[in-house]
């Protein structure tokens, strides 16, 4: 019988939770700590969990107009419905971590996210202050958001199925799939073996996270010359894959999500039921965003 490419979440609902923290991790990463709200009915699956995050761009009120089942067609349909000036912006996320709750403190998740452009000047947190803003919508909110600020998210489970394996592997993404290779290694158990390659925009953006000693992270950094992902595709060419099967697990811009799935399967034979492999993103389309959202992106933060 095939092994399921996906695992599905626990409970797929909207969950209410609350900004605690954020934490500017390099010049491009900024982490975000969740929690509180309805914090205790997210269930943790490790590995690359992902989920949809609604942001609210517009004002809180419209995070109370999202449908239940908002990343469903119809439910879609029904969030686009929500008037411009109060439709949340969405976007899909990784949990990048998740701890329990104690006895001093409630559960919490950390997320992580790449800034593209600037949030403009008075942002306290932009490593430049400039008089423009040219951050994408979550980029910005990453950038400026405050503790007790409200969010919604809607879990969706894993790309990576631990049963297509877990004692080697070879992991393969740009800056975009980091957080969720870096959920990979923390799961796999510690006699895991295999292979990581990474591709960043600059060394500053290579941030270390923790991995079984068995499990090489190779760090690629990016040349101006070169678009997002040729400089992964040519490291994966000329990997050293390992001798017994492994389970390839390829994320980030889409062409390079494609290609090493090309690679592995069509170059070096790999079986394709070794293979996950997601498309976060693909260059030259920007992600649809809302007028009002747009707007924000582009005006100065107060």
């Amino acid at each position: 019988m095939p092994i399921s490419k996906i695992v599905k979440p626990v409970s797929p609902e909207l969950i209410h939770l609350t900004v605690l923290r954020t934490q500017r991790l390099s010049g491009r990463w900024m982490r975000v700590t969740l929690g509180g709200g309805e914090v205790d009915r997210f269930t943790p699956m490790g590995y690359d969990q992902w989920f949809r995050l609604f942001l609210p761009i517009g004002g809180e009120a419209g995070l109370e107009r999202v449908p239940e089942k908002a990343n469903k067609v119809f439910g879609y349909l029904r969030f686009l419905r929500i008037p411009d000036g109060e439709r949340p912006v969405m976007r899909n996320y990784t949990v990048r971590a998740h701890r329990a709750a104690t006895a001093d403190a409630g559960a919490e998740i950390d997320v992580d996210f790449v800034l593209h452009g600037s949030a403009g000047a008075g942002a306290e947190r932009a490593p430049a202050r400039r008089p423009d803003a040219t951050a994408g919508p979550a980029s910005r909110w990453a950038e400026t958001c405050r503790p007790g600020e409200h969010v919604l998210v809607i879990d969706e489970g894993l790309c990576f199925n631990p049963a297509r394996g877990e004692d080697r592997v070879v992991l393969v993404g740009d800056e975009t799939a980091l957080p969720a290779i870096a959920g990979i290694c923390a799961s796999l158990p510690a006699s895991a073996s295999g292979r990581v390659v990474i591709e960043v925009a600059s060394q500053d953006d290579a941030l270390a996270f923790p991995h079984p000693a068995g499990v090489e992270v190779q760090w690629v950094v990016r040349t101006e010359a070169d678009a997002p992902g040729v400089g992964a595709l040519q490291a994966l060419r000329g990997l050293e894959l390992p001798d017994a099967p492994f389970h390839a697990y390829i994320a980030g811009e889409q062409a390079l999500a494609s290609g090493a799935r090309r690679l592995l399967v069509g170059e070096r034979g790999v079986e394709k039921d070794r293979v996950s492999f997601t498309g976060y993103w693909k260059l030259g389309a920007a992600s649809p965003a809302s007028k009002t959202a747009r707007e924000a992106a582009a005006r100065p933060v107060a």
